[in-house]
């Protein structure tokens, strides 16, 4: 992730100084990034006890008072210019290699933001989440409603609670504004000494000896008074996240919960690093704020989706080496260590498929299919498995029924799309895109899908126009212009689709030479 953040690249100067304080932000405001060893599975559906094993010791203000935004952070970073950040951020969220592209995990992840975001005081906000492969415990918030996770943290939860927990607490960041209250409060700093703490902290991960070298660069003061003041935001994330997650019909008591996670795998290391560099501190205060709060809340019977469930187990199954996630899959049924049967089976069944294992995957999908409810992930595997053993009617069929049962699945839509233009049936891949296109209208791969379509077809105007939009939902306005401009300049397409295609490209044009530095 700090590569990631570090490639990020601005438009204009004020833009490139919010950037590294959006790092900054990240980097201070995280669940503590620490290597992912998922702890044992809790049994869905009981509620929370209080921890035996939390440290609460210290005592802290338990007021619900939050301090008043006023209009200070607006003038600082106006709402112009967190979409304008969170754009950039999109843009480098669509290519980068860090960032998990598996669009049922991202459907997943957004279904369960959006319905936390719905229960937050800010109903305007919108909100995108993205997924980061990596397997440390870290979940960011930056500005504009862009909320990343690690795949470590959602291996790490043990409820779909505690998940709700993680991003009530990020959504709390976006909807109180920190990034920009944080600039306001350090006005007085320059944005050259925020640079140099937030390099210092994006570095530590990754060279903990070139941080040190950059914290002694930066004033310590300085840095002390930063640290103090996001660590108050902290606590402030905590509580509008409780209430977001009640709100929301989720367990708060899943938030002490999950800290005693994010304790006992810190514990030991605490000592080992200057406070400093920590990017998400469990103070005993912070702890001990959040035990007492949800002390006075009603216990809630709260048990996982089966999609919260299946997701973590298609991210088991895709980790390390395939033979691997096998073995312990099979142990897990065997011993009957599991949270969720189902999960285990279809976990069982990803993995083998990921080992070109089609058989094995088919057995598995029969028992889901006696075993277990209807749902999309596993009406899809078995899609998947019938492209995979070479049997195009019997996938066509597969795919057809699926999307008849859950007609607005993302990843459905992909692949029957794909299994068309595999089999070489352009025109019915176009009509189902299209038909299916205005549930999605900001997809990206829709476009390039008809694309590709497109080109099969020899109807290059279209293609060239289809990769334009295409590239335009990921905020790469350059290559926009650019594949518009091919499109003008085919020589097929009627009368009225160059009219289009020129009206576009004029609309594109003038929206680049807006985003041009000043």
């Amino acid at each position: 992730m700090t590569t990631f953040l570090l490639k990020m690249k601005s438009k204009n100067a004020f833009l490139s100084s919010t950037l590294f304080a959006i790092a900054l932000l990240t980097a201070t405001t995280t669940f503590a990034e620490i290597a992912a060893k998922p702890a044992k599975p809790a049994l869905s559906g009981k509620p929370y006890q209080k921890p035996v094993d939390l440290d609460t010791s210290l005592p802290s203000d338990s007021s619900n008072n939050l301090p008043e935004l006023g209009d200070v952070s607006q003038t600082v970073l106006s709402p112009l210019d967190e979409q304008r950040i969170a754009e950039q951020i999109l843009r480098e969220v669509a290519v980068s290699d860090d960032v998990l592209q598996d669009v049922e995990v991202i459907d997943y992840l957004q279904g369960l933001g959006n319905r936390l975001a719905a229960a937050s005081d800010d109903k305007r906000q919108v909100f995108n989440f993205f997924v980061v492969n990596d397997p440390s415990i870290n979940a960011f918030a930056m500005p504009g409603g862009v909320i990343g996770v690690h795949t470590g943290l959602l291996l790490a939860t043990n409820s779909e609670s505690e998940l709700a927990s993680v991003l009530g607490h990020e959504i709390g960041h976006v909807t109180q504004h920190h990034l920009a209250r944080m600039l306001a409060k350090q006005k007085t700093d320059t944005f050259k000494n925020i640079a140099g703490i937030a390099f210092a902290l994006l570095v530590a991960r990754a060279n903990p000896q070139l941080a040190n070298g950059a914290m002694v660069a930066s004033s310590a003061a300085g840095i002390q008074r930063q640290l103090d003041y996001t660590r108050e935001h902290e606590r402030e994330a905590d509580r509008v996240g409780l209430s977001i997650m009640e709100n929301a019909g989720f367990d708060p008591r899943a938030m002490p919960a999950f800290f005693t996670t994010l304790q006992r795998n810190t514990r030991f290391s605490e000592g080992g690093a200057p406070s400093f560099l920590r990017t998400h501190p469990l103070t005993a205060e912070r702890i001990s704020d959040v035990a007492n709060r949800v002390e006075t809340m009603p216990y809630k019977q709260v048990p996982d989706s089966l999609n919260f469930q299946l997701i973590r187990a298609k991210l088991r199954a895709s980790n390390g080496l395939a033979q691997t996630a096998i073995d312990q899959f099979q142990d897990n049924i065997k011993e009957g260590h599991f949270a969720n049967e189902t999960a285990e089976h279809y976990g069982l069944a990803v993995a083998m498929l990921r080992k070109n294992d089609a058989t094995g995957a088919s057995n598995q999908l029969k028992w889901l299919k006696t075993n277990a409810a209807k749902n999309p992930l596993i009406e899809n595997l078995g899609a998947r498995i019938e492209v995979a053993r070479n049997n195009p009617k019997t996938a066509a069929s597969q795919y057809a029924a699926a999307l008849s049962l859950f007609p607005t699945h993302r990843s459905l839509i992909y692949g029957y799309a794909e299994h068309y233009l595999a089999i070489s049936q352009a025109d019915k891949a176009i009509q189902l895109v299209q038909s299916k296109q205005s549930l999605y209208p900001g997809d990206a791969y829709f476009y390039e899908l008809l694309a590709k379509a497109y080109a099969a077809k020899g109807k290059n105007l279209l293609s060239y126009q289809a990769q334009s939009e295409a590239y335009y939902r990921k905020y790469n306005i350059q290559k926009a212009v650019e594949q518009m401009e091919f499109a003008a300049k085919a020589k097929d397409g009627s009368f009225y689709e160059k009219s289009i295609v020129e009206a576009r490209l004029k609309e594109m044009q003038r929206q680049q030479e807006n985003e041009k530095p000043s």
